[in-house]
């Protein structure tokens, strides 16, 4: 895909410059870690994100088959991620990209149809979109951190252990 023109300082047109040649789009660059952008983008991102699919999630009709719903959501999100995964790349096959996968992906996929069903739920149920979210991931960060410490063997410090009693008063607090 060609994004733009380059244009030399004597106004002669050079060849065209496919995004993912072009260092500032591509994800490799971005990610890798050498940059300052590498480490506040992802937040960003997650941040950007997940404010836009809370709003959404909390705006499907409630007359709506929630998982009719998620059927136009995910056929979204394939053509995207398609798309993506051809705009970012150089060259080679998808289908040699498939190969690398393991189990893991199509677990996510189900994971995902569980957090996106839940979150329908918790908002039809009658959940506040400014506490369901932060309940869910208090209780979500205590998990993740004994989920850290008996599956990848992460150190249960005392500012963990602090964080975890912060998440449960954060949680009393606002459910109150």
């Amino acid at each position: 895909m060609y994004i733009y023109r380059q244009i030399n300082t004597t106004g002669e047109h050079l060849p065209a410059v496919r995004l993912s040649d072009c260092r500032y789009f591509s994800f490799k660059y971005l990610m890798n870690g050498e940059n300052e952008m590498s480490i506040y983008l992802p937040v960003a991102v997650v941040v950007l994100s997940n404010t836009v699919y809370h709003i959404c999630s909390k705006s499907v009709p409630g007359d709506a088959d929630p998982f009719a719903a998620l059927s136009v959501t995910y056929a979204v999100g394939t053509v995207a991620s398609l798309l993506l995964y051809f705009i970012t790349q150089k060259g080679g096959s998808l289908l040699q990209e498939y190969r690398h996968l393991n189990w893991s992906s199509f677990v996510l996929g189900l994971a995902i149809i569980g957090l996106e069903a839940g979150f329908l739920w918790m908002y039809r149920t009658g959940w506040n979109i400014s506490t369901g979210q932060i309940v869910s991931s208090a209780v979500l960060a205590v998990v993740l951190v004994f989920i850290g410490c008996l599956l990848y063997r992460e150190a249960l410090t005392l500012s963990r252990v602090a964080g975890i009693a912060v998440c449960i008063a954060g949680i009393y607090l606002i459910s109150r």
